[in-house]
Parts: structure tokens; sequence; C-alpha cells
């Protein structure tokens, strides 16, 4: 059974009520793993509450559709400029994601090491926490003083703090275009070479990816087409050293980037699923070690989703690299298990926003 309110009170009252733990989701497309429990879903915590393009900003309920959000905003030439990752193909789960799962899980993509991580366009929360006190922290606008920063704490937490009930954040406005310069490599360490030489110089790269089954590390660039042409032409021109390269424009580029979002190398891929973060220089280290069934590079190495053979131990081979593997499909723990000192920490948050332990149970440590 799964219980779906629909206001703030209700989402209040199923938790205060509720006598075994609960497992939270918003539209059902991350896949929560955690210990059993009662189904508790925000899908129908659903609308846009407030939106002023002129602000950059928007207040949503926190089942509200992705979907719903970024037609809205693109009816105003805005976008969510971290680019939420999607995951409900490449796990084969049929739901909608929601606005709420996209901060809760701090969900962001390629656009993410130029313009920041969802939690950094998070500007207000309201939930409730596990003894079904309804908490609000932060505000409506770019700017505000707050007391603790609970926004940046909610993100990521994975509903194990609290259920969001609404959320405020900024938008940005859309590029006018893009152009994408694709560099033909053949191996990880190559194309992180290549991908590391556009970072480092100033013409401002938006996403820096790696697709193996492509043989392509393929680099973003967006803005004013003038501004675009020029920075295309000049990475070219940085990344030629690396292999032959090709400059795809706009509508070459956008399937490239969108597929990156949905993880489309990976759908209809068969093993254990891992998502790897670790330092851009370490990626092809990573896949050296792990030897993946499949995998796609993105954040210029610094992100690796993964197939592998059922239950191998990633975690293992990784070994004195700096970072974490989550296993979204497979038998190990869903989230990387922390050191002592900061499970100790996380235990003693839990325990004051969760004293029941009614929350996500057992998925954070």
């Amino acid at each position: 059974m799964t219980i779906f309110p629909t206001t703030e009170a209700e989402l209040s009252e199923a938790i205060t009520s509720a006598t075994t733990p609960l497992v939270i989701s918003g539209g059902g497309t991350r896949r929560v793993r955690t210990a059993d429990g009662a189904h508790l879903s925000t899908a129908r915590l659903s609308g846009i509450v407030d939106y002023e393009p002129g602000a950059l900003t928007m207040v949503a309920k926190a089942g509200t559709p992705l979907a719903d959000i970024q037609a809205a905003l693109a009816a105003e030439h805005q976008q969510l400029a971290f680019e939420p990752s999607l995951m409900g193909s490449v796990l084969g789960q049929d739901g909608q994601s929601t606005i709420g799962g996209v901060f809760a899980t701090n969900a962001s993509g390629s656009r993410r090491i130029q313009a920041g991580a969802a939690r950094d366009f998070l500007l207000g929360v309201r939930f409730v926490d596990g003894a079904g006190n309804v908490v609000k922290n932060g505000g409506r606008v770019m700017k505000n003083v707050t007391g603790y920063d609970l926004v940046k704490l909610l993100a990521g937490s994975w509903g194990t703090l609290g259920v969001m009930s609404e959320v405020s954040f900024k938008v940005l406005p859309l590029a006018e275009t893009m152009a994408t310069i694709a560099v033909h490599v053949s191996d990880a360490a190559t194309a992180t070479a290549a991908m590391t030489a556009s970072l480092n110089t100033p013409f401002d790269v938006t996403g820096a990816a790696y697709d193996p089954a492509s043989g392509r590390a393929v680099v973003r660039v967006e803005g004013f087409e003038k501004s675009v042409a020029y920075r295309a032409a000049a990475l070219r021109d940085v990344l030629a050293q690396f292999g032959a390269v090709e400059i795809l424009d706009n509508a070459a580029s956008a399937p490239i980037w969108t597929g990156l979002q949905n993880l489309d190398a990976l759908v209809g891929t068969t093993g254990d699923l891992w998502r790897v973060s670790v330092k851009p220089t370490d990626g092809a280290e990573v896949i050296a070690r792990v030897c993946p069934t499949a995998y796609v590079m993105d954040w210029s190495g610094g992100l690796i989703w993964m197939r592998t053979a059922a239950g191998q131990d990633v975690r293992t081979a990784l070994t004195g690299i700096d970072g974490h593997a989550t296993c979204h499909i497979g038998r190990a723990p869903q989230f990387h298990p922390n050191a002592a000192g900061v499970e100790m920490l996380m235990s003693a948050i839990r325990s004051k926003f969760d004293p029941h332990a009614k929350l996500n149970q057992g998925l954070m440590g």
C-alpha cells in the first residue's frame, strides 16, 4: 500500500500516525533501496505555487512533475541550469520525476561543472520531519538571511531527515545556442586528457563527457551565436592533439546532452548499476580497475555511471581512490559507508530530525 497525501497537513498526519518505518519517494523514478515499510509518495502534492520570470525564481509543491516545471520555464525561455539527471529509463521505472525528488537526491547533470549542483539553486524548503513537525527554512528570493541552513542539509538527504512538501529555487535563462566539439578517442585516459584540456581554457565549457560506445569525448559551449562559434573554433584547435575533431551545431548537439541526462548509453544494458564520483583525473584509473561492461563518463571524468558484473565489489576495487560509489542496482548497500566520525555526526543529525526512526531507515547508514 502507498500513502498519497494531497496536502501538507495530510503529510504531517501520515508521518505522525505511522507505526512502522516509511519508504519515502516522489514520482518513484529513482528507486529508493531501503528497509521494508509502508510507502509514502509526495506525487499528489503537486502544482506550481509561484513563478516570477523577472526574478528568476519559482516555488512549487514537491510532487510537481519535473516535466511540468520544465514546460513552464521553457515558455519563458528559462531553464533549470543544473540539468537534472533522469534515471527512470535506466532503472526501468515508469513514474514521473518530481521536483522534490530532484532536490532530495541532489540530481545534477552535465552542466554541474559550470553552473553548480541542484543544491546550489535551492532557495527554500518546507518539509515535515520524522516527528510530524512542519518546518520552513530559507526563502523565495535570491538573497535571504536565515538561521541554520537546513536548505542545503535537506538537498541530497534522500528523505532521511524530512519529507519535502514545497521547494523554492532559482532558474536561469536559456542559452541562445550551443555547439559541441567532438574529438574521436580510443580510451578513457585520452578522453580524460582531452576533457581536462578543454576545462583548462578560458572558453566557459558547460559540459565535458565521454561515451566509449561512440568513441567520442564531447565538450559543450553555450551562449550567443558569435561567441559560441568563436569558442568552438578555439576549442577545436586545442583538442586536435587528441584525435580527429568535429564541431556539431545546436541541432546535432541537443540529442547528445539529452542522452547523457537520460543515461541512454546504459539503457538496455544488464548487470549492477553504479554511480562513481571521484576527482576527474582519477576517472580513467577507475575504469582500469573496475573494467565495467558498459559506462559513460561525465563532469570531465569526475562522474562515472557504469554497469558491472552482478555482485562485483566496486568499492573494494577503488580502495585508495578518494570519492564515493553508489549502488543503484545490486546487492551492495546503496550508499557508500561513512567514515566513523562522519557516521557519528550523521546519526546525531538523523536522531534530531527523525527521533522515531521512521524515514527511509537504513538507506544512508
